[in-house]
């Protein structure tokens, strides 16, 4: 009899831990825009990271530690140009059809645009490290496993030194499409999207169909006054080379930022509102299976 009540008082002690730990089990992960907005803030305190420098070294570090707290699989792509050596990094996980994600982490190294300092570096907290910040919240709160997909987040180096010392744009983005062996059914790049007056066009460059899906999703969510579903710029930016081989990929872009590639691009600009705005329409869109 003794031996029963003590089986008993274990299996109900078993039950009581197993109800207290389902209480305080979380609920499913959803984007954060304050969480988002302090990656941008971690970016900038490495200070401008131009494509070659330490500090874009330490950037994409960073970038790698905080995929791999959240599960995802990481490697640098490493490659050089003109005698710089530059690395995107690549962060897989799920299974499934493949989107791939993107945002460059390189900064410009002159703001050209900064009219009393045209040749001091740029920070980029809105130009570089929104986009990233964006793509590193989704790693702690995507669902690859609802999705049913497989997905990267790619963070590309060598976005913009464009039209400096004889540099292109998007060399980084150029090469990974180079190299690319698989193929994704679709790529979706988010850069300058953190600007407090958020206004986000669709843009030339993109594939119309998923422009428009994205904008549904954004209007859904009641973002109609952020996402406007009209035609303003055509933009050169790091969808570019997946486009030219016949790739579904679009740019999300807000390019009415007028601290653009001057010296005043700093996390005062950036709104967490804005951040979690691009990275619920990315979370809600992928998690719907597309």
């Amino acid at each position: 009899m003794r031996k029963t009540r003590h089986l008993w008082s274990v299996a109900v002690g078993l039950l009581l831990l197993w109800l207290a730990l389902a209480g305080c089990a979380s609920p499913d992960k959803q984007f954060d825009g304050q969480e988002a907005y302090k990656h941008v803030l971690q970016q900038c305190e490495f200070g401008p990271r131009p494509v070659g420098s330490e500090e874009g070294r330490k950037t994409a570090q960073y970038i790698v530690g905080t995929v791999d707290k959240w599960g995802w699989a990481a490697e640098m792509q490493e490659f050089s140009y003109r005698g710089i050596q530059g690395r995107n990094v690549i962060a897989t996980k799920g299974r499934g059809p493949l989107v791939i994600l993107g945002a460059h982490y390189d900064t410009r190294s002159l703001a050209d645009h900064d009219p009393t300092a045209p040749t001091s570096p740029v920070l980029g907290a809105n130009d570089g490290a929104s986009g990233v910040a964006v793509l590193l919240e989704l790693a702690r709160t995507l669902d690859t496993q609802k999705a049913g997909l497989e997905v990267w987040l790619v963070f590309f180096d060598a976005e913009d030194q464009g039209n400096i010392n004889g540099w292109p744009f998007s060399v980084g983005a150029s090469y990974m499409a180079d190299h690319l062996s698989v193929h994704p059914e679709a790529v979706v790049v988010v850069d300058m999207i953190g600007d407090a007056q958020q206004e986000i066009f669709y843009e030339h460059n993109s594939d119309a169909q998923l422009l428009s899906t994205l904008w549904a999703i954004a209007a859904d969510l009641g973002y109609e006054n952020q996402f406007v579903p009209q035609y303003r710029y055509t933009i050169m930016d790091d969808h570019v080379p997946f486009r030219q081989r016949g790739l579904v990929a679009v740019d999300i872009i807000d390019f009415d930022y007028p601290y653009w590639h001057t010296t005043e691009d700093t996390p005062d600009k950036v709104s967490p509102d804005s951040l979690q705005r691009v990275g619920r329409v990315l979370e809600t869109w992928l998690e719907q299976g597309m």
